[in-house]
C-alpha cells in the first residue's frame, strides 16, 4: 500500500480522508499542524505528502520548504488558495502538484497516483 501523509489543520478534512482513502489503496496518516507534518515526514518516510497551505503558525509553504531540506517525497498541495501567484509560489517552494479544495475523491486519487507514476521506485511498490 502507498503510504500517504495528510497535513491539514482542519480535523474534519483529515478525519474524512483517513476514512475514504484506505479503500482506494492508501495507508493514511494525518496530522493537524505544520510542525507535526515535518516530524511525521521524517519519521514515516511517506510515499506522498498531501499538504494544505493555509495553516496557523507554520504554514504549508514553510512546511514544503522544510521538507525539501531532507526529502524529495512527492508533495501534492490540497488548498483553497486559488491565486495563481500563490500556486506558483507553492511549486517554487518544492510542491510537485496542486489541487484546489474542495476536490472530489476521484480527483485526489488520480493526482496522487500520477505523482506515484512519475516518481522512480514508487510505482513498483504497489
Amino acid at each position: 500500500m502507498t503510504k500517504l501523509l495528510i497535513i491539514d489543520d482542519n480535523p474534519g478534512i483529515t478525519d474524512m480522508l483517513e476514512l475514504v482513502l484506505p479503500p482506494e489503496g492508501f495507508d493514511v496518516t494525518a496530522v493537524n499542524s505544520g510542525p507535526d507534518g515535518i516530524q511525521a515526514t521524517q519519521q514515516l518516510n511517506p510515499d506522498v505528502v498531501v499538504l494544505d497551505l493555509m495553516m496557523p503558525g507554520v504554514d504549508g509553504w514553510q512546511v514544503c520548504k522544510e521538507i525539501r531540506t531532507f526529502s524529495q517525497v512527492p508533495i501534492l498541495i490540497l488548498s483553497a488558495v486559488v491565486d495563481s501567484d500563490e500556486v506558483k509560489r507553492a511549486i517554487a517552494e518544492g510542491a510537485n502538484d496542486y489541487l484546489v479544495k474542495p476536490a472530489r475523491l476521484d480527483e485526489l486519487v488520480t493526482h496522487v497516483k500520477k505523482l506515484i507514476e512519475k516518481t522512480p521506485n514508487l510505482e513498483n511498490k504497489n
